[in-house]
């Protein structure tokens, strides 16, 4: 498993990688050609991932994003070190918190 800030990211083998996450639209790449997994709604920096490869997100706040990485790439992030991900797939969580009432995505 891999963690930068508010992002976990957990490889899954291809056989266990569920239908519905092939069958979802590809995300398009931010103005940088980098996949966002996570934008900070405070700071505006970006959990994002450079090098080939797809980003699909299930509907909702709490929707799981999945990323397919054919030749591996790197997680960026303005106040974090780069973290190199080897090739496959992957399911991206993002923190919850829980205030009173509710549960939402920690804001970054």
């Amino acid at each position: 498993m891999y963690r930068q800030g508010d992002v976990l990211i957990v490889p899954v083998g291809e056989a266990a990688v569920p239908r519905v996450a092939a069958d979802l639209a590809a995300l398009p790449r931010d103005a940088r050609g980098r996949l966002v997994l996570a934008l900070g709604e405070v700071t505006g920096h970006a959990h994002a991932v450079v090098g080939p490869g797809t980003l699909r997100r299930e509907a909702g706040p709490f929707g799981t994003a999945w990323l397919h990485l054919p030749e591996g790439g790197r997680v960026v992030h303005e106040e974090h070190a780069a973290i190199a991900l080897p090739k496959g797939w992957y399911r991206v969580v993002r923190q919850r918190e829980y205030v009173p009432g509710a549960v939402r995505v920690v804001a970054d």
